[in-house]
């Protein structure tokens, strides 16, 4: 369903510039920007993503993941096609990696906002997830859901990798509750030759969603031999020590897929080196994803647990008030 886009100014030249994620395409008329999703019409810049539903599930909030935002609670999650990366290790590339154009012909379903909220209420979600592929670059709906599921008094959450600008992120902090970022390596480098975009505007938009109050967590896909040296390791741990020892880290194990098809899975002992680089560094909360084990929340004072989870879901949660209920710590994140 074609919407016009927010966030674009219109060129002497009939061109437009983007202004929602950190590319800033210039699109000529005719054409499309990088995601592939949002088209200049002479002069009027519209999203082929609005309302186009690529996929719809519902999960647990620790899916996303999101250990310290309403554990135990279900999140309504969504997806339309398209995405501002180009990752060669993407694990959802089967739907990131294709245009809203294709999807419309193929899996895409027109699924407009009050049905995302209307269903998200009926299912019992305590939240929408805007996940699976960008949020980014289905902005206007998300937004749209989102202002809708608020009346409802359902949170809303973005799983994303944080290339979006600070015009986007300024009137996402309106209704946007939490966000689980991506910081994928620590080498701009890196971004630019694997995932086709920069390393800087993910960590500037880290530190400004804490700044606005949204609750943030970090996750990083450790993959043998691309990402996974001390020196990466710990510059990224450094960075979210600076930016608040208490944003969770998870750490997960990757799995050959996509392009990447040829790379070995994460060896046990580079998670378990990661998370011991991520306790040196300050963080209070490591957690290794995608890999059996434990998956419990510790209270950083007296160290006992206070979340326990399973691969079922969410077994306890010890927390009354935001304070630890076995020694009254205050405990970060979002409980209620």
């Amino acid at each position: 369903m074609k919407h016009e886009a927010m966030f674009y100014k219109t060129l002497e030249d009939g061109a437009v510039r983007c202004h929602l994620c950190s590319h800033h395409c210039k699109i000529e008329n005719g054409e499309t920007g990088f995601c592939k999703v949002r088209e200049n019409e002479n002069g009027t810049l519209v999203t082929h993503a609005y309302a186009e539903s690529i996929a719809r599930n519902v999960d647990p909030i620790e899916k996303k993941p999101l250990y310290h935002f309403l554990p135990g609670t279900l999140s309504y999650s969504i997806a339309t096609a398209g995405c501002n990366f180009r990752c060669a290790f993407c694990q959802n590339w089967q739907i990131s990696q294709i245009t809203s154009e294709r999807s419309m012909v193929g899996d895409g379903r027109p699924f407009p906002p009050e049905n995302v909220a209307a269903e998200a209420a009926r299912q019992g979600c305590a939240s929408i997830a805007y996940t699976y592929t960008e949020p980014t670059i289905f902005f206007e709906y998300a937004r749209d859901t989102a202002l809708l599921a608020r009346e409802k008094g359902i949170k809303n959450v973005f799983v994303t990798n944080g290339f979006m600008t600070r015009r986007a992120l300024d009137d996402a902090a309106n209704w946007l509750d939490a966000a689980n970022v991506d910081l994928k390596a620590w080498s701009d480098d890196y971004y630019q030759e694997v995932c086709k975009g920069r390393l800087k505007p993910v960590l500037d938009t880290i530190g400004y969603m804490k700044r606005l109050g949204i609750w943030v967590e970090v996750t990083t896909l450790v993959i043998p031999g691309d990402n996974d040296a001390d020196e990466d390791l710990q510059g990224i741990a450094g960075f979210i020590a600076d930016v608040g020892t208490e944003i969770p880290w998870h750490i997960s194990r990757f799995h050959p897929d996509y392009q990447f098809g040829d790379h070995e899975s994460t060896p046990m002992d580079t998670l378990e080196k990661a998370e011991r680089i991520g306790r040196e560094a300050g963080l209070k909360y490591v957690y290794m994803g995608n890999v059996p084990g434990e998956r419990d929340t510790h209270c950083p004072e007296c160290g006992k647990p206070i979340v326990q989870r399973s691969m079922m879901g969410v077994r306890a949660v010890n927390i009354d008030d935001s304070k630890c209920r076995h020694c009254g710590a205050p405990v970060d994140g979002v409980w209620k």
